[in-house]
């Protein structure tokens, strides 16, 4: 599988299933804006089946390579980010696994059942990142209970593998150039940001700065019904030259750790 034809697959699954992010993307077409791709993102859990060093392995076959990684301590994730080796319109990758081992039984022995449902051939297979909920139909109240302990385990319990959120590049955009005049635009389309922490993370100084909105609530399956819950969401990124002159390709922790929380629970 090329490296067009996994960003194609990835993307036309995270529309479809996401309305929501298609809006926006047609939204800044609209304006006649150019939405090029800063980032992507994965969740997963720690595993030696499925963990960030598997679900990275087919960006590395197709010339990425590993840049750098970053410890969340209170959500108790760790990720890893990879950027192409010679495409420099490429996106980043970012992969985040939860570290299931430093949580509850419960939490431990829902995640390691929910591993063995996967099917054998779609563990350390290139599709595995398209697969979605490889593992049944979840239970709501199973879901309630992952998130008392951890949103983003519940998140991924019910979702499952697919592009988490893709990132607008506000470096390539020319009406709305600044993240504050990204989130007055979608404000006035009925959009809802993330305000965990302030609507921008980052500063200039740090060289990025993000914004992301509310992931959309989807309608799931679950085996008490049909019920709904985020699904997936739509980030925006400024990123800032260093004294070299040179943009910051990395990421920071700290903002990273309130963008995770665009997919908690919201009522609408």
């Amino acid at each position: 599988m090329t490296q067009n034809d996994i960003f194609t697959l990835l993307w036309s699954d995270y529309t479809r299933q996401n309305p929501s992010t298609k809006k926006v993307y047609d939204l800044f077409l609209a304006e006649k804006e150019t939405v090029i791709n800063d980032h992507i993102a994965f969740r997963t859990f720690r595993s030696p089946s499925i963990g960030v060093d598997k679900l990275s392995r087919v960006f590395l076959e197709n010339g990425y390579a590993y840049k750098g990684d970053y410890h969340f301590e209170a959500k108790k994730l760790y990720a890893k980010h990879f950027e192409h080796q010679t495409d420099a319109g490429a996106p980043r990758v970012f992969i985040s696994e939860l570290l299931t081992e430093e949580f509850s039984p419960f939490l431990q022995e829902t995640v390691n059942d929910w591993i063995s449902h996967i099917p054998p051939a779609m563990v350390g297979s290139d599709d595995l990142i398209f697969g979605g909920n490889l593992s049944g139909i979840p239970s709501l109240e199973v879901y309630e209970k992952l998130r008392t302990e951890s949103e983003y385990a519940a998140w991924l319990y019910v979702n499952g593998f697919c592009a988490n959120h893709f990132t607008v590049s506000v470096n390539n955009l020319k009406k709305f150039d600044s993240i504050q005049k990204v989130n007055t635009f979608l404000k006035s389309h009925g959009f809802l940001l993330n305000d965990a922490g302030g609507e921008i993370q980052g500063t200039p100084e740090e060289l990025l700065e993000q914004s992301s909105i509310r992931a959309g609530m989807v309608a799931f399956n679950f085996t008490e019904g049909r019920h709904e819950i985020p699904g997936c969401y739509y980030e925006f990124a400024k990123r800032y030259p260093d004294n070299d002159g040179k943009l910051y390709s990395g990421f920071i922790a700290k903002s990273a750790d309130k963008i995770f929380e665009s997919t908690n629970f919201y009522k609408k």
